[in-house]
């Protein structure tokens, strides 16, 4: 019975090794990848401060100054007037909200300026027909508006740029 009984220990204390092994086994492989994920980390940080400083040293006024002198002929730049900013609400409507324009009422001013271009060519020449076809084709379809600005400060004062700090 003692001899079954050291056998059981043995196969105890075997498997508890075995355990006590893969579970060691299994922390040094995270460790490992701490210390990779920690190296990454550090190289991106090194990286972002790169670019900063890269940032930095590119738009400096003075450097962007006589970039500017340097090739004011081929850009031909100038000052933004103040007036020239808007808010993305004072835009024009995008081309899916402009209103389509009734197919119908084509069709039927298009039919007016062939007669209208055929009477004129017979009556008074071809000049005639082609200032008929020039006034009854010319529908214009009406530009759209910008929405007056609000006396508040809107939501589009607000976004924020992707500003180096």
């Amino acid at each position: 019975m003692l001899k079954t009984f050291d056998l059981v220990l043995i196969g105890v204390m075997t498997a508890t090794a075995a355990v006590t092994y893969t579970i060691k086994h299994r922390a040094e492989l995270k460790l490992e990848e701490v210390h990779r994920l920690e190296a990454e980390i550090k190289l991106e940080e090194d990286t972002i401060d790169l670019l900063k400083a890269d940032w930095a040293l590119q738009s400096q006024p003075n450097r962007l100054e006589r970039l500017v002198k340097a090739y004011d002929d081929e850009l031909q730049l100038q000052p933004t007037q103040s007036t020239a900013l808007v808010h993305a609400k004072e835009l024009p409507m995008l081309k899916s909200e402009v209103p389509v324009p009734d197919v119908t009422e084509a069709k039927a001013s298009a039919k007016g300026a062939t007669e209208a271009s055929a009477k004129g060519a017979t009556a008074g020449g071809a000049k005639g027909a082609a200032l008929a076809g020039a006034t009854v084709t010319t529908k214009a379809q009406p530009v759209p508006k910008p929405a007056p600005r609000a006396a508040e400060e809107d939501e589009a004062d607000e976004i924020e740029t992707g500003s180096v700090e």
